[in-house]
């Protein structure tokens, strides 16, 4: 599989990824073939930067049904929420919000399993509206997975949609930069600040929206220059915030930049608790597949594996199967591999975890996706 930009795209390319409509409609199917230009104009028109395509001979990567309907969930929802977040700017005021945050809680605030977070492309002129999107998405299941009461799981949504309102008006190039100067957060500090009279305008009856993104921006703010943290009287709906946008991203498939892996955002999360509330991490874990059977892993001493089983107490030490002597590897057994710790997931193009099903099968090992705890 590999990324081609639109202008780029021929006759006889597959699919590797299916296309949906702003209303959700399926338009071109995973392995379609791009027939003629007629086609490729077609796509260019919805505005896509570019597309996965298969290598000639390679097979249609698997990808469930839960899969698909994230991926189409996501294709609807950017576009209500791009709209929204320009009628807010324009008028200081809601219209579809509510139904935009009931939409998401709906689909992923009321989860009894896990899901497998895939994160679509951006571009720096989408960065702002698919992270809020994600960053949304992300609390929603973050808050569920911690039972807060309804009423902080939709501000934490709300929030999550709208915090980034301020960073609209910064240079594209801004807007998603992901390695910045000192000089350029203090720019994009005071253009986050400069959207808060919006959202206080907006949000009028529920000052606690404003209040979680101001917090949320300050935490971050002083983690990214090294300042002491200021958190003993924050929101829980800012710490979700929090740790959501920081995992979304890093995590983020960019056309200029690799993505980190989640294994290592979440353990650089672990290392800072006094930045990411550890009730909250821990809620993100319970939410995502990461370190589940059938992903292949690399170790610290350089060797592969295949996790075959998960470890819900500490999520970054499950049973593996090693593929140098077929050895299972209990991770959770500190007194025999305490030395032992996994490094990285080994990834597909579109930061997807390979899921080596012919090792599985081999095995006996059946994948199932784990249930809350």
């Amino acid at each position: 599989m590999k990324f081609i930009k639109c202008d780029e795209l021929k006759p006889g390319m597959r699919l590797a990824k299916p296309i949906y409509s702003k209303k959700g409609v399926l338009l071109y199917d995973r392995a379609s073939v791009l027939r003629d230009m007629q086609s490729i104009e077609n796509i260019k028109s919805f505005g896509l930067i570019g597309l996965f395509i298969l290598e000639p001979a390679e097979p249609v990567p698997p990808m469930t049904q839960e899969d698909l309907e994230f991926e189409r969930f996501q294709t609807v929802m950017y576009n209500e929420i791009m709209e929204e977040l320009e009628r807010i700017i324009k008028k200081h005021k809601q219209e579809k919000f509510p139904n935009i945050v009931a939409q998401i809680i709906k689909n992923y605030g009321n989860l009894r399993k896990k899901i497998s977070f895939q994160q679509s492309l951006r571009s720096a002129d989408d960065y702002i509206y698919k992270h809020s999107l994600n960053v949304a998405i992300l609390s929603a299941m973050i808050t569920h997975s911690m039972n807060v009461p309804l009423s902080e799981q939709n501000e934490a949504v709300m929030a999550s949609v709208i915090h980034d309102i301020g960073k609209l008006t910064l240079p594209v190039e801004l807007q998603s930069k992901q390695q910045t100067t000192e000089d350029e957060r203090n720019i994009i500090d005071g253009h986050e600040i400069q959207g808060y009279p919006i959202i206080d305008e907006a949000f009028s009856s529920q000052p606690n929206i404003k209040r979680t993104c101001n917090q949320a921006r300050k935490i971050l703010f002083d983690y990214w220059n090294g300042n002491p943290i200021q958190n003993q009287k924050t929101l829980m709906a800012a710490k979700v915030l929090v740790v959501a946008g920081i995992f979304d991203k890093e995590t983020a498939v960019r056309i200029d930049d690799s993505p980190v892996s989640e294994v290592n955002v979440i353990r650089k999360m672990m290392s800072r608790p006094d930045v990411f509330d550890p009730r909250v991490v821990k809620g993100l874990t319970d939410s995502l597949n990461i370190l589940v059977p059938g992903v292949s892993v690399e170790l610290n001493t350089g060797e592969k594996a295949l996790v075959i089983r998960t470890n819900d107490d500490d999520f970054l030490r499950p049973t593996i199967l090693s593929f140098r002597d077929n050895s299972i590897i209990d991770l959770s057994n500190r007194g025999a591999y305490g030395n032992l710790e996994i490094v990285d997931i080994m990834k597909t193009l579109d930061n997807r975890c390979v899921m080596d099903t012919s090792k599985m099968k081999a095995l006996g090992i059946s994948v199932e996706e784990p249930e809350y705890v």
